[in-house]
């Protein structure tokens, strides 16, 4: 698999361009319908408010949306698989039909199976499909995988997290995720992959994950998804709380992008699609620059 990403990501109802002359690097916003997520926890746990957040994320220029209906923050308890698709089914019926991919990042197969049938695009699995018979499961399906590196439980992950060479050890795991999902027969085009940052990585870990994106990507062959908003690492660079690590939010995901991440997973999408914008205008001279 030693060769760069096809030129479109299938994705279920939608083939999203991640090369060739017309690619833009796709934003794809965050949509928790939790209590306890760590940066956004209950601020749109009432149905209307999460549609309204994902009409505002559209309007912004959002490329997918990611519903999450259990947090996987360090520390957080596990809910019950009733209990995540009490809170999330009534979105993606909502939300089907916004005109947007519709991506759940759920590590359940049960929970996998409903949205798929509910039309789904998207399944992000923070464990990397590991889950028996998940990839059976999604072998009959269309939708996209986005196969996750996690050391450890969301519980534990992030007590000692350890490694001889993160990038190394990262990187093989999700080749062995692909491979397995190939084997299963999914189309490698339906395939992209994720470090992980804050998944059992201390500060030192994702800084070394981030700088080797581009190597990680073109070695693995598949398209890199970032998810860096927000985080404990923004945080500890910056001194900032959740609410005020805007700005390294965003120098997070340009830092991605300059390395070659086809997607970058955030909250603050108008102010990331904007960045993505000025960033590709002064890096791209002959694409002509966006007109509003």
């Amino acid at each position: 698999m030693l060769n760069l990403p096809a030129d479109h990501l299938l994705c279920g109802r939608y083939r999203l361009p991640i090369a060739g002359a017309n690619f833009h690097p796709l934003v794809m916003g965050i949509l928790n319908f939790t209590p306890d997520s760590f940066s956004d926890g209950g601020q749109f746990a009432s149905l209307d408010l999460a549609i309204t957040h994902a009409e505002q994320m559209i309007a912004d220029g959002v490329d997918i949306i990611d519903i999450g209906g259990e947090s996987t923050r360090p520390g957080a308890a596990a809910v019950s698989v009733e209990e995540e698709l009490r809170r999330i089914m009534p979105l993606v019926y909502a939300l089907r039909d916004c005109g947007k991919p519709l991506s759940v990042d759920t590590r359940r197969p049960e929970v996998m199976r409903e949205v798929i049938q509910a039309g789904v695009d998207m399944i992000n699995d923070v464990e990397g499909f590991r889950a028996e018979g998940t990839l059976r499961l999604l072998s009959e399906s269309d939708c996209a995988l986005c196969i996750m590196h996690m050391q450890g439980q969301p519980q534990t992950m992030q007590h000692t997290p350890h490694y001889d060479d993160v990038v190394a050890e990262v990187g093989e795991f999700l080749r062995e995720r692909a491979a397995a999902a190939m084997q299963e027969g999914i189309d490698r085009r339906r395939l992209c992959i994720d470090p992980g940052f804050g998944f059992g990585k201390n500060l030192s870990h994702n800084l070394t994950l981030l700088r080797s994106l581009s190597d990680m990507q073109s070695a693995v062959g598949l398209p890199v998804l970032a998810g860096l908003s927000r985080k404990s690492m923004i945080g500890t660079l910056t001194g900032r709380a959740a609410e005020q690590r805007l700005a390294g939010s965003i120098g997070a995901a340009l830092a991605a992008v300059m390395q070659g991440a086809r997607i970058v997973r955030v909250h603050d999408v108008a102010e990331t699609v904007d960045a993505i914008k000025v960033w590709q205008a002064a890096m791209n001279p002959e694409q002509p620059a966006p007109q509003n």
